[in-house]
């Protein structure tokens, strides 16, 4: 294998090939999917065995968002939970400045620890904030919504 064949997708755009072989695959794998039930493929090797696979519904949900990604020529970057983030990178996934994020830290909006000087944030924390974040302005967007439609104004 080449060097360019290993390179994942974290610092790179998806090459044209790249593209269509994600964009066959999701098509496959899409023409299978039946809403919350587990998918079953029966893969053809090069030998001419065949092994049947059976993928869960949130892996093949995982798959079919992760070959969207590549077929539309996007890269992106796989993260476990338990990972620890600088404040750079979480900011970055909560789409703020890093002075903004520091701010939210120092309240205790967000857990952290401090390594020597640096703050590092659990992605698992980081996650819950944005979800809890996503949920309250979704609750205040229909709030909103609500009294415009009391007050006639829709």
């Amino acid at each position: 294998m080449t060097a360019l064949e290993k390179d994942r997708f974290a610092n790179r755009l998806p090459t044209k090939v790249e593209i269509q072989n994600a964009e066959q695959l999701r098509s496959i794998i899409a023409a299978q999917v039946k809403e919350g039930e587990p998918v079953s493929l029966a893969l053809a090797f090069n030998d001419g065995e065949t092994r049947a696979i059976t993928l869960m519904p949130s892996l093949t949900d995982t798959l079919l968002d992760i070959l969207r990604l590549i077929s539309s020529g996007r890269g992106f970057r796989m993260m476990p939970v338990e990972a620890e983030l600088t404040t750079q990178e979480a900011a970055d996934l909560l789409n703020v400045s890093r002075p903004y994020l520091i701010k939210v830290l120092e309240k205790g909006d967000i857990p952290f620890v401090k390594v020597g000087r640096h703050r590092r944030i659990r992605a698992e924390d980081l996650f819950a904030y944005k979800t809890q974040r996503d949920q309250d302005r979704s609750e205040a967007l229909a709030e909103l919504a609500a009294m415009d439609v009391e007050d006639d104004l829709v």
